[in-house]
């Protein structure tokens, strides 16, 4: 104390008076440490992302009472991906189907159990990473045209599009990966326009809308499907693989936060198709908060 005294140049009463401040502030340090860090939910950049992904956040936070952190809307794919693997979130909603054939450039099959199977095996060796059971809906691409240009088809489906030529329009991850436009076009062989035409996904309907494009190359829990100013093509060949929707986990995240898996695995298997499609339409059409509609949908879970 001598030494701490003369080298500080301080008073014994300052440093008796410093004591409870220092004792506090170390109390505080080690209640800070003591703390359960934040589970970093993620998602990508499109509507049904950013719904599953409040869904997740809001049900950890009623189920677990712990902190959540919310890093939604972060990009395509890849950057989901690699964003989870590296740890800056611990959680996010993918697809089999694009797991299958984009991260892990697989072959393409048509069995929804053997897909699932297949990624939850190699993402558990591979990177340490949990496929949680399928939420209940299968969201594959949509091939989506006017209605009044369906009518002038032999049938809505895609086999018979090839009687025209179509003008096209996509998101960037269509155009580039092997499940998307390279698919299409090996089955199918249909006639286009021009060259398809890239934008955000959130655009495909206003631009077939005031006619800009001619087919879009949607998702089949899109919103704007429940207007019948649009339809949605049948795959009838089966070119496109199953993408069921499965929240992954990082396996560390799991280790510690015991209740993490069975609060999310709750959700498997309570979300059809038809369900997404109505919180997509929520806020797609009728402009509710993310935040609302997962609320809502949660309010109706056990």
């Amino acid at each position: 104390m001598k030494m701490l005294r003369r080298s500080l140049g301080l008073s014994t009463a300052y440093l008796l008076q410093s004591l409870p401040v220092v004792t506090l502030s170390i109390g505080c340090l080690l209640s800070s440490c003591s703390r359960r860090t934040a589970i970093l939910v993620g998602s990508k950049n499109f509507t049904e992302q950013l719904i599953l992904g409040e869904i997740a956040a809001q049900q950890i936070e009623r189920k677990l009472h712990i902190p959540v952190e919310r890093r939604l809307n972060l990009g395509g794919t890849l950057l989901a991906h690699e964003a989870l693997v590296h740890g800056d979130i611990d959680l996010y909603p993918e697809y089999t189907g694009t797991a299958a054939s984009l991260v892990l450039k697989n072959s393409l099959s048509g069995d929804p159990l053997r897909v699932y199977r297949e990624v939850c095996r190699i993402y558990r060796q591979r990177f340490h990473i949990e496929w949680l059971p399928p939420l209940g809906f299968n969201d594959t691409f949509a091939m989506v045209i006017r209605s009044q240009d369906a009518r002038n088809l032999p049938a809505p489906v895609l086999s018979a599009a090839a009687v025209h030529s179509w003008r096209l329009g996509m998101g960037f991850e269509f155009l580039t990966r092997p499940d998307g436009l390279r698919r299409l076009d090996a089955v199918y062989h249909l006639h286009w326009q021009g060259i398809p035409k890239t934008m955000d996904l959130g655009l495909l309907y206003s631009a077939l809308r005031e006619k800009k494009i001619d087919m879009g190359a949607a998702n089949s829990t899109d919103g704007f499907l429940a207007d019948p100013a649009f339809v949605a093509l049948e795959d009838d060949r089966h070119a496109f693989p199953p993408y069921s929707a499965c929240y992954l986990v990082r396996a560390s995240a799991l280790r510690a936060n015991p209740g993490l898996q069975r609060a999310l695995t709750l959700l498997s298997g309570r979300i059809s198709n038809t369900v997404m499609r109505n919180l997509n339409r929520l806020v797609q059409i009728k402009h509710q908060p993310v935040e609302r509609v997962a609320r809502d949908f949660l309010i109706t879970q056990p």
